[in-house]
């Protein structure tokens, strides 16, 4: 059991930034691709950007290209998102999640998810 508690949401004007992070609770957790989703009110969940588990490939939603970036540090079993150029529209609540491969979270077949963390975007 892998357990992702995600922090670094909060309110942040349009144009503005914020790094979420999600720390996970095994060292397996190098073996995980990560990702990122968000849910806004309303809608369904989608998905946001990945990581392979080695952090040399990563893949992005065309709504965030550009402006955001994934990372992970495997020594502290952490992954961020780097959120630029933040809009209203980002406005959700942001869900960390591991998988078996880009592909796999890119498709939502994931193993396990974290809690989430509200990100609010004012105008």
């Amino acid at each position: 059991q892998v357990q992702l508690v995600e922090s670094g949401g909060g309110l942040v004007q349009a144009g503005g930034s914020l790094r979420l992070s999600c720390a996970a609770s095994k060292r397996t957790f190098s073996s995980y691709a990560m990702g990122w989703f968000r849910q806004a009110p309303g809608a369904e969940r989608e998905f946001v950007a990945a990581i392979s588990w080695s952090g040399t490939g990563t893949t992005y939603s065309d709504s965030v290209k550009g402006r955001f970036t994934i990372s992970r540090d495997n020594a502290e079993n952490t992954v961020y998102l780097q959120m630029n150029s933040l809009k209203p529209e980002d406005t959700a609540v942001y869900y960390c999640a591991a998988g078996r491969s880009l592909q796999a979270i890119r498709i939502m077949r994931t193993d396990y998810w974290g809690q989430g963390t509200q990100v609010t975007v004012s105008s």
